[in-house]
């Protein structure tokens, strides 16, 4: 499998590029803010053809490009319906911050073609099956993107802003849910293998068992759920 990541000119958000090897069709994960120069040089290297643009969730620092991708690749974007309403209008998302970039003449526009990610199960593109998963918490619509990795036997997580290297994604943005996060790592995040390579939103790569072990709102998570089952 073909994994490049590289991050957004601003935010520190990462965008990932994953196909099942050079030469075929790929995925676009979280455009960002002025990824379009990297990102062509990355499917030029590689000789990729987008297929779709996958997003964890709505908020701007992880869609800002999505249009701009999608119109140039005549490609459809993925999203959970439940983050669907921040394609129409990002600043929902965020609040007074984004609604004041937008006076000071931003402008949006969504992708022509938005196709609803499943509420679990998984979707087929580009010869890959992904996995999607529902974990809301920093988002309504927030989900995890798993897959495979044939060539060392490890699965990959794309974690948007579920889970970051020692961190999570906060949850005092507009549709953030704190009970709600504790509750998507305990069932969607913990019973992940150790070995399970984790590609966050921010910052680092690194896995489940590393975040098992040193992530304090993991260890919160497991501790909350042996309590809510008598343990």
């Amino acid at each position: 499998m073909l994994v490049a990541g590289f991050p957004a000119a601003a935010f520190g958000t990462n965008c990932y590029v994953v196909a099942a090897a050079a030469g075929e069709r790929c995925v676009v994960v979280d455009p960002g803010v002025g990824v379009a120069e990297y990102l062509d040089e990355v499917l030029s290297t590689h000789r990729l053809e987008p297929a779709a643009v996958l997003l964890t969730h709505g908020h701007i620092d992880h869609t800002f490009s999505v249009t701009p991708v999608c119109g140039a690749n005549d490609v459809p974007a993925y999203i959970h319906p439940d983050d669907a309403d921040l394609l129409s209008d990002p600043a929902r998302g965020f609040g007074p911050a984004i609604e004041q970039m937008f006076a000071a003449g931003l402008d949006w526009t969504e992708p022509a073609d938005v196709r609803p990610l499943p509420d679990g199960g998984s979707v087929q593109i580009a010869g890959m099956a992904i996995t999607v998963d529902h974990a809301p918490g920093h988002t309504r619509g927030s989900v995890l993107f798993r897959l495979p990795d044939a060539e060392d036997s490890r699965d990959l997580v794309l974690s948007g802003d579920v889970l970051f290297a020692g961190s999570i994604g906060r949850t005092d943005l507009p549709g953030g849910d704190y009970t709600a996060m504790m509750r998507s790592l305990a069932t969607k995040i913990l019973p992940l293998a150790d070995e399970t390579v984790v590609l966050p939103g921010h910052g680092p790569r690194t896995t489940i068992g590393r975040e098992r072990t040193s992530n304090p709102y993991l260890a919160e998570a497991a501790r909350t759920a042996a309590v809510a089952k008598g343990m």
